[in-house]
């Protein structure tokens, strides 16, 4: 199959997002398309897919002019979409997301049993082990990701879309997620491989094509381009070094944790955290770091063990006791847990401060229109209007809406988990420049990311988990990739320091 998209052009009102854009892919090839949040990327596999229609240009499939009504008729022609933000009915098991509207039936019944082994079977092919029976929703969005990846492996599709796969995904599970696009591709199946992650892109796919502002302005062969061209091509400018340089001067303990244990889930978890300091937490999917964090947050329980803020012993119940001592907490998951999508940008980003805007029982909303204004200019949110909805802004946006608003709370202790997960290379580096800036505000930041360049990069202390345990904490200086992934696989030969 050959996909030939040609000089299309889209508009939603007077919003130009697609000028004249050309891209093809065929069977058998990796083709990256990449570019910052806003470029026009996901309207384009959204004309491609038949979810908008083309105002200008043409669709050829083999040749033969073609649209699609829609996704489904798209997938039903061999055209599979991953989307980077998951649609699953969190209640219903995985088999059942699976077969939602693919069932098997036998004599007119359900066939349960041939579900479960061939959703085994899928899950399999990605290295995947977990039981299909359980509730999607208790599973971490990693194991989810996968899932999504399987389900595109049962339609038999001859062009798979991929929207940034490996944001939640570990090094293990991005390698074995390679292995199988590779396996596919020798197999007659192409890809269009949408990511942030542009060392992905030397390391899969045959052909870049970089959007910028709903235009294709470059697109080449792998091999002949390089990693400084894509940035220059993506954001119109050259970057510089990709991690800002950190000069860090710690000050006293603001977070400390001593034996946090919860049975089953982490046990005997010790460290701390300094003003002016950014601690990364490492390890793989399922090693328990977001649990911890959590736990300390008021989300989830924990059984033993004590955590002082600042000196005092605390135990927060809830998250709403969290925030009023100054502990922020941008999760993971924004979509669901860190954004009110109907709410406007405004409504969002004054919700964890609102307290602190009421005179005599009275919302004083000059001055929180005030602080809005001022936080936004400063994230640089797109667009930059309060009155916004949440749920209409890209990923990387409303990353930057959930990071303003802890920011604007004045947290003295900030947990990041995933801060650039879905985010673009531009906004990436502004969110690197704002935790720079907070930790020279002696701000206290832990950072958990499964991006070890990224954990390399911004971090001045590197602790490691596996399995619910807190394998050793390693000054980044010292660190490298091979030495954090040895203690995150539970081998504790390289050497570690102490939680202080």
């Amino acid at each position: 199959m050959k996909i030939e998209l040609q000089h299309i052009s889209k508009s939603f009102g007077a919003n130009q997002v697609l000028t004249g854009v050309d891209f093809t892919v065929e069977s058998g090839s990796v083709h990256a398309l990449v570019g910052e949040n806003g470029a026009g990327k996901s309207t384009l596999m959204n004309i491609l897919t038949g979810l908008h229609k083309a105002d200008g240009g043409t669709m050829l499939v083999d040749g033969q002019p073609t649209t699609f009504t829609g996704p489904l008729d798209a997938e039903q022609h061999g055209i599979s979409f991953i989307h980077q933000e998951m649609n699953n009915f969190l209640q219903m098991s995985v088999v059942d997301n699976m077969f939602l509207n693919k069932e098997l039936r036998h004599h007119g019944l359900l066939d349960e049993a041939s579900m479960r082994k061939q959703a085994q079977q899928y899950l399999a092919q990605l290295g995947t082990q977990l039981d299909v029976d359980a509730p999607i929703g208790t599973l971490s969005v990693g194991r989810q990701q996968m899932i999504e990846i399987a389900k595109s492996l049962m339609t038999d599709a001859k062009i798979i879309i991929m929207d940034e796969p490996t944001a939640a995904l570990t090094e293990k599970e991005i390698d074995q997620l390679f292995t199988v696009v590779r396996r596919l591709q020798q197999q007659g199946v192409g890809f269009i491989y949408i990511s942030h992650r542009l060392e992905e892109i030397f390391e899969i796919a045959d052909t870049v094509t970089v959007m910028r502002d709903g235009v294709a302005v470059s697109s080449a062969a792998t091999k002949d381009v390089t990693m400084a061209g894509l940035v220059h091509d993506m954001v119109g400018r050259d970057m510089g070094d990709f991690y800002p340089e950190r000069h860090p001067t710690p000050g006293k303990v603001a977070l400390s944790v001593k034996n946090l244990t919860e049975p089953g889930v982490f046990r005997d978890i010790s460290f701390a955290v300094h003003e002016g300091e950014i601690l990364a937490f490492s390890g793989l999917m399922g090693a328990g770091r977001t649990e911890v964090m959590r736990a300390i947050f008021g989300i989830d329980r924990y059984t033993s063990g004590t955590v002082e803020l600042f000196g005092a012993p605390v135990h927060f119940k809830s998250p709403a006791q969290a925030i009023a001592h100054k502990l922020g907490f941008l999760t993971e998951n924004r979509k669901d847990e860190g954004l009110i999508l109907a709410d406007s940008l405004h409504d969002n980003i004054v919700l964890p401060s609102i307290n602190g805007f009421r005179h005599h029982g009275l919302i004083d909303t000059k001055a929180t229109d005030k602080f809005v204004s001022m936080l936004v200019d400063r994230l640089t949110v797109h667009p930059a209007d309060p009155a916004a909805e949440a749920g209409s802004l890209s990923g990387g946006n409303q990353q930057k809406v959930v990071l303003a608003k802890w920011v604007g709370s004045g947290s003295q202790v900030l947990i990041l988990d995933e801060p650039t997960r879905g985010v673009d290379v531009g906004a990436k580096r502004e969110i690197y420049d704002l935790m720079n800036e907070l930790t020279d505000r002696h701000v206290a930041i832990i950072m958990i990311s499964s991006d070890l360049p990224e954990v390399l990069g911004m971090s001045d202390r590197i602790a490691v988990m596996y399995e619910g345990r807190l394998m050793g904490i390693v000054p980044t200086q010292t660190a490298t990739q091979e030495s954090v992934m040895t203690l995150a696989t539970g081998n504790q030969k390289e050497a570690v320091t102490n939680g202080n």
